[in-house]
């Protein structure tokens, strides 16, 4: 089955922790753990993976341990400390590699944030856009800065000060400034070649048309010209360019995420075919079973069950 949606509840049942009492739905979700008390929830299993999902809210951890991270083209090896930003938009799959992990993170929504004062939109911060680099290795000085954060927010959540979620907004913002701050020097990452640009503005692109929220929402870039048009450059350059970096032509991956969003829409929504059809490009619902099936051998009404 396709990419599934992680929603707070989801994350609140999966770790079997209690879903924090005074969070009011007016100002929008915020929660912070220390890995440690996930690791322990776990003691005589091995620590589970975060699956291959996007999720349904936004998260800032400070990972200790060895790790990898994957983010649509990226494969992050992590040794010692890690800054991690993950927004419900990109999908991204975290995995442990071995049991000794420390740390803290943070969970929150659009919502949460939408309340501070400094008015900051958090989709327009360098830090959450689409083909950037949302891992930081850190160097023992910059993870005990960032462990003061962690640690002031982790004590604030449970004190009774009346206007803790704006002290807690303000610790979120620290965090994003902080990471965004690392992001032009870290040397984690070699220098882009014109072509691995190219590569990650394709994924940016791509991206940036997800999630479908609404029937009337609908897809502007569906086919490879679309793409090549948008990028300034040859179709067939295109085409190299992502078959060398991604294995996949530029067809394959755009039917790819266009398949994972019919999933995601087939099972988490009430909409009717036409609705799903149409918000994903397709003129003709004939076209979208067409194209489903050839993707997945199942008809959109037999994947739905």
């Amino acid at each position: 089955m396709g990419m599934d949606i992680t929603t707070l509840d989801d994350f609140y049942k999966e770790t079997a922790t209690l879903i924090p009492a005074g969070i009011n739905k007016e100002i929008g979700h915020f929660n912070v753990f220390k890995v440690e008390d996930m690791v322990a929830k776990y003691a005589k299993k091995p620590v589970p993976a975060m699956p291959y999902n996007r999720r349904a809210y936004y998260k800032i951890s400070l990972i200790s341990g060895r790790n990898r991270a994957e983010y649509a083209d990226k494969v992050i090896e992590i040794e010692k400390n890690a800054l991690l930003f993950a927004t419900p938009k990109i999908p991204y799959h975290w995995l442990p590699e071995d049991d000794n992990q420390s740390g803290y993170f943070c969970l929150f929504t659009g919502e949460f944030m939408a309340q501070a004062k400094s008015g900051a939109v958090l989709d327009e911060l360098p830090i959450f856009q689409p083909g950037g680099y949302p891992v930081f290795q850190l160097t023992d000085e910059e993870a005990q800065d960032i462990l003061f954060i962690f640690r002031k927010m982790y004590k604030e959540i449970s004190s009774d000060y009346a206007f803790k979620y704006d002290l807690l907004r303000n610790y979120v913002l620290e965090l994003i400034h902080y990471g965004q701050k690392l992001q032009p020097a870290t040397l984690l990452y070699p220098t882009h070649t014109a072509s691995a640009r190219i590569s990650s503005l394709f994924i940016e692109l791509l991206e940036r048309q997800f999630p479908i929220e609404s029937p009337h929402q609908k897809l502007n870039l569906r086919t490879a010209k679309d793409f090549s048009q948008q990028l300034a450059v040859h179709v067939n350059h295109l085409n190299k360019v992502l078959k060398e970096h991604m294995g996949k032509t530029t067809t394959d991956l755009i039917s790819s995420r266009i398949v994972q969003e019919a999933k995601i829409l087939l099972k988490q929504t009430n909409w009717n075919i036409s609705e799903i059809s149409n918000s994903l490009g397709f003129e003709e619902v004939a076209h979208f079973s067409n194209f489903f099936r050839k993707q997945t051998s199942l008809s959109p009404v037999a994947f739905r069950g």
